[in-house]
């Protein structure tokens, strides 16, 4: 366990008792370890006090406390985060969401939502769901995660090939400010061309910039019917390649999932789950779905699909024939992560590239996994280029897993800057990844962006050391 250097916290704790009420002030130790780890490998940080306000009007009271006596806080949503962007590691006020979670509208006439940033992914979902409404961005942790993680993650997930991601349904914010102050970023319309876009500089900025308070989300209508099939291939390259010729073939699956041969084996152990017959020459899937109102469209996307993943050397196509079988297809690449972390201490990179590069990416994965020794499962949301590469320790010696290790990420990721990519897709740059922040960007673009968050944040107090020092 890390603890940071002392803090002047206490010095108020009266006040923040005033401001939350005494219920809410957290100093105990066991709510204190709980709040000290997200999703993010083993790292453990413990704050000085956990605070959980009510209102917009609290965190500003908190916030104008601690930007005076330059008291750090990191914000907290559900804590599914992979990158540590809610680790408090420089102790401080942990400042959670968690009493934030009110759907206050939803707008069916306009198709919209207006909810607290606590609210869980899944429950938003299912809410709009009633009215016949939709809300696509659907990580894999939608079950536990916040709507206000994945607005400042940027998060994305399956239906992103289609549908796109959480900046493409964001259209209005209230944010409070590190200096305490109350804004909204811009208007509930779908159009907008009035001054700078702040409600996307606040998407996907880490909780740097501000805390959101409330958002307005566009929905889209439900679509009523979908098809899903999976597709093994006796090599993952292959499967890679598919990818594109698909798109290039005419078709927009609502869900492209790629899966190495382990990353589905260590999901069906991990959930008990063997609907998959796994051949011993297949060594990747591709999970499909097509959705949309017309089962007769559908099935011919389906039939279109088949006939291009058939030109790449893949197996027996496996057809979900019911709503269960569908269900526990997803269960088992939803649960991937979890059964990856299960069996093993491992590192997770979020590299994404253009979708035409995937083969060449994964290529160069496993060639640079033998220059280093060390073993990767690769899985993500192929239909976006985005291959989550899982480094798992497995035999690595200590001087490996934390000294040359980091050559061969540097690597992989100077490999997916050369292919038009970025070291990033859903995850974040957060804790762990923000030293390797200037392979991809030159020393223009950081200062701008440093620039950015002194004008926010002008004391340093939100987030800080969060994306760059």
């Amino acid at each position: 366990m890390m603890t940071a250097a002392p803090s002047p916290v206490m010095e108020h704790l009266d006040a923040f008792r005033r401001i939350v009420g005494e219920k809410f002030v957290f100093v105990d130790e066991e709510v204190l370890h709980q709040y000290a780890h997200d999703e993010t490998e083993d790292l453990r940080f413990l704050p000085d006090i956990v605070l959980k306000p009510g209102t917009a009007q609290e965190i500003s009271e908190i916030l104008k406390i601690c930007n005076q006596f330059k008291i750090p806080v990191t914000p907290r949503g559900g804590g599914t985060g992979l990158s540590g962007g809610a680790l408090p590691h420089l102790g401080g006020v942990l400042l959670s969401t968690d009493r934030l979670n009110r759907i206050i509208d939803i707008d069916d006439r306009n198709l919209q939502v207006t909810t607290e940033p606590g609210v869980i992914t899944e429950v938003l979902q299912n809410a709009v769901k009633e009215k016949g409404l939709f809300y696509p961005p659907d990580p894999s942790s939608r079950g536990t995660c916040f709507i206000g993680g994945n607005i400042a993650e940027n998060s994305g997930g399956p239906k992103a090939v289609k549908y796109g991601v959480v900046k493409d349904y964001v259209l209005n914010l209230e944010v409070v400010l590190p200096t305490g102050e109350i804004i909204w970023t811009g208007a509930n319309v779908l159009k907008n061309a009035t001054g700078y876009n702040l409600t996307q500089l606040l998407v996907g900025s880490e909780g740097t910039l501000g805390i959101v308070t409330k958002a307005v989300l566009k929905l889209l209508p439900l679509p009523k019917l979908d098809l899903l099939m999976l597709v093994p291939f006796k090599n993952p390259v292959d499967a890679c390649a598919a990818v594109s010729a698909i798109f290039a073939a005419g078709f927009v699956p609502s869900a492209m999932e790629f899966m190495e041969r382990d990353a589905i084996e260590w999901s069906m152990r991990y959930v008990d789950n063997c609907i998959v017959p796994l051949d011993e020459d297949t060594q990747a899937h591709l999970l499909i779905e097509v959705d949309g109102n017309d089962m007769d469209v559908l099935m011919k996307e389906m039939e279109g699909i088949s006939e291009v993943v058939m030109r790449y050397d893949c197996g027996e196509i496996l057809f979900a024939e019911d709503a269960q079988q569908k269900a526990e297809l997803w269960k088992l690449r939803r649960r991937v992560a979890e059964a990856v972390k299960s069996h093993s201490v491992y590192k997770e990179e979020d590299t994404v590239v253009p979708r035409a590069e995937l083969p060449v990416l994964l290529k160069g994965v496993k060639e640079i996994g033998k220059k280093y020794g060390f073993h990767s499962v690769c899985y993500g949301h192929a239909g976006d280029g985005n291959l989550h590469v899982n480094i798992i320790r497995g035999d690595l010696t200590d001087e490996q897993w934390t000294g040359s290790l980091k050559n061969g990420i540097v690597e992989i990721f100077h490999l997916v800057k050369s292919l038009g990519g970025t070291i990033s897709g859903e995850h974040g740059i957060g804790l762990v990844q923000k030293e390797y922040l200037p392979i991809v960007f030159e020393p223009v673009q950081m200062r701008l962006m440093q620039q950015i968050k002194s004008i926010f944040d002008p004391n340093n107090i939100l987030n800080a050391g969060k994306i760059f020092d």
